[in-house]
């Protein structure tokens, strides 16, 4: 096996998508501390902009607009980086979004909008990524999972499949990208504060900020660690949690739920007035 590639700022250009908001944006400033050069992708044109201006460090960030849902403009930004600026070492693929789901309202839209971003927004940068990366010689990928996949969780019936589908996917490439020189590792945050959660009374222990969060990924990618988890004792217990048989999995989960309404389930969440369930990008 060759010896896992950990991507310096001399070896080229990082690249952060989901960078308009919560982890995504603190971890384009901390790259830029580190003194890595950053392009940062979202919808929010104004968003980047205002980070672009932010950001201080020997590094510097640019911005290029797109849409991670459409892997032609994926394949058009990712050429348009090694043309204009150089080549990408390091891409962290964070975009995502939250759409809270109840098993007795459930709405197409709620599935179709967090595949389409959070699992297809992935594969269509990884796609062209590999392609780049493994002309290049070598690269690092880091691709943002959750807990949440790590078993299913009242409200996450979407965001949990697409965050489990990424462990799964993740898990499978490692084999063959690491026999190419790409170094790929998975995220798995606990919970962090960010706008972009699914909302449900669920408790929400061992919180951090999207800064502490940026903190700890940057360690975990010049780690050795495949998985960048965190906090360590809550993910563990998580996993642990997994490991029960499924009648202690339910009850146990229905117990911490225990609050307003039949069984301890949050309220319905009211609908925009266009019948629409909002959804909250990460």
């Amino acid at each position: 096996m060759m010896t896992a590639f950990t991507a310096r700022p001399e070896h080229g250009w990082a690249w952060v998508t989901g960078a308009s908001s919560g982890i995504g944006r603190s971890l384009a400033l901390r790259l830029v501390e580190e003194g890595f050069s950053v392009v940062v992708t979202a919808r929010s044109h104004e968003k980047l902009v205002a980070l672009q201006h932010e950001a201080e460090g020997p590094g510097k960030i640019v911005v290029l607009d797109g849409d991670v849902t459409d892997p032609r403009d994926m394949e058009r930004l990712l050429t348009a980086v090694e043309y204009e600026h150089g080549r990408v070492a390091l891409a962290i693929l964070n975009a995502g979004v939250a759409i809270p789901v109840r098993g007795d309202d459930l709405h197409l839209e709620a599935f179709d909008r967090s595949f389409a971003v959070n699992l297809h927004g992935v594969v269509n940068c990884l796609v062209p990524l590999v392609e780049h990366m493994r002309a290049n010689g070598h690269g690092q990928i880091a691709i943002m999972s959750s807990v949440a996949g790590y078993g299913g969780l009242p409200m996450s019936a979407a965001y949990g499949s697409t965050k489990a589908a990424l462990i799964n996917m993740t898990e499978s490439l490692k084999f063959d990208l690491d026999r190419i020189g790409i170094r790929l590792q998975l995220i798995c945050p606990g919970f962090v504060a960010t706008r972009g959660r699914v909302k449900s009374n669920l408790p929400r222990p061992a919180l951090v900020s999207a800064d502490e969060a940026a903190e700890r990924i940057c360690r975990g990618l010049k780690s050795r660690s495949f998985e960048i988890s965190f906090p360590k004792r809550f993910t563990y217990a998580v996993k642990l949690l997994r490991l029960l048989p499924y009648g202690a999995y339910f009850a146990l989960l229905d117990w911490l739920m225990a609050g307003p309404g039949p069984h301890g389930a949050a309220p319905k969440r009211k609908q925009s007035p266009s019948g629409k369930r909002p959804s909250q990008a990460v």
